[in-house]
């Protein structure tokens, strides 16, 4: 089958993971700043929407080239192949960006284009004037301008790949399930070890922990957008669905325990993992994090606590993660990650980090915090 270029795209500062999840699955790519580009077939678009954990969304490149003036823009859209991947009747919508270009305004490089396929549309069909009757299958279709630079693609997954389908509900701040997925890939935690996730919320952090460690799907119980796409087999959807369900190790036993204080949190965490299908995995209990008394000796802790982004809750927030260190120190062989935008975060815990790294929770800045614990002695032989 003929190669295709798809671009997953990512929240700065976590392409490297989505790299490497797209390497794991035995694609090539290449890495840019909120893109990671894949070579790869049509067939291969529902494998990368099923197992994509840390990506935003997974969109087909049409086609890249400079456009300087509306003109070209026009010319170049109109001689790309939309009839190969458009049916008539496809119900579409051309959104746009524009950074750094000649032509800024947004609106009119989403008319262009859309006139611009239009007229596509109408000369591979042969329909004359007649208007494309948008009551099929949705393409939503994108053209983005950076510098000059024209890239025109399709979005292949529809609702961004964070919305897993497992969280009907959540807490007024949540964490994005890419986010949350991220995070525990950037620390040393393995499905044999216990996880404690302090600040659950509405569970996110545990629930996609369970998920990883039963190496389940992050896309199993949704639907995407292309399933009803002729140019991609229904064969290809049916192939890796079937992986997915073979792959998943739905009964392994695992040690994830959740806490909040508000019993309310508590509640909603609870229902959140019963509909991702992890519910046994996730011990749930209404906790203060600082009163932590673990059942191993050795572990990892993770949490999202308060950031107290409002200057009257700075104080109390500083008070919180001052007990929290306190309390996480007496278990030297537990390693601690935190993610905030406090920026006296260490000083308020206690200690520096051992490594700490950029990332944007949404449009917060934050430092994902890393303590490493302390290597366990091995039993002499």
């Amino acid at each position: 089958m003929a190669k295709r270029l798809v671009i997953a795209t990512a929240a700065m500062g976590i392409e490297a993971l989505v790299a490497k999840e797209v390497r794991d699955l035995g694609y090539e790519c290449t890495v840019e700043d909120g893109k990671v580009y894949i070579d790869c077939e049509m067939e291969d678009i529902p494998r990368l929407n099923l197992w994509l954990r840390t990506a935003d969304r997974v969109k087909l490149v049409v086609a890249e080239f400079k456009a300087t003036s509306f003109e070209k823009l026009f010319d170049q859209v109109k001689d790309l192949p939309w009839s190969e991947l458009l049916p008539w009747e496809a119900d579409y919508v051309v959104n746009g960006r524009s950074v750094k270009s000649k032509l800024f305004s947004i609106r009119d490089c989403q008319k262009i284009t859309e006139k611009a396929i239009v007229s596509h549309m109408q000369e591979a069909y042969n329909k004359g004037d007649e208007w494309l009757p948008k009551t099929g299958a949705s393409f939503p279709i994108e053209v983005a301008l950076l510098k000059d630079i024209a890239t025109l693609t399709i979005d292949t997954s529809g609702d961004a790949l964070h919305k897993r389908g497992y969280r009907e509900f959540h807490s007024a701040a949540p964490l994005k399930e890419t986010m949350a997925a991220a995070m525990l890939m950037l620390t040393n935690w393995k499905p044999d070890m216990p996880l404690y996730d302090v600040f659950t919320g509405s569970g996110t952090l545990a629930i996609e922990a369970a998920m990883i460690g039963r190496n389940i799907a992050p896309g199993i119980n949704r639907e995407f957008v292309s399933q009803e796409w002729a140019a991609i087999p229904k064969k290809a959807w049916f192939d890796a669905i079937k992986e997915a369900n073979e792959k998943a190790e739905w009964d392994k036993p695992l040690k994830i325990y959740a806490n909040d204080t508000d019993p309310e949190m508590v509640k909603l965490a609870k229902q959140n993992a019963e509909l991702a299908d992890v519910r046994d995995a996730v011990n749930v209990m209404q906790r203060d994090a600082a009163d932590f008394k673990p059942k191993e000796d050795f572990g990892v802790i993770i949490g999202n606590p308060p950031y107290g982004e409002r200057l009257e809750d700075a104080r109390e927030v500083h008070q919180l993660y001052r007990k929290i260190g306190n309390a996480f120190k007496e278990f030297p062989y537990y390693s601690v990650y935190m993610i905030t935008s406090y920026v006296e975060f260490e000083k308020a815990f206690g200690r520096p980090a051992t490594k700490r790294r950029k990332l944007y929770n949404g449009n917060i800045e934050v430092q994902f915090y890393q303590y490493y614990g302390l290597r366990r002695k091995r039993p002499q032989a």
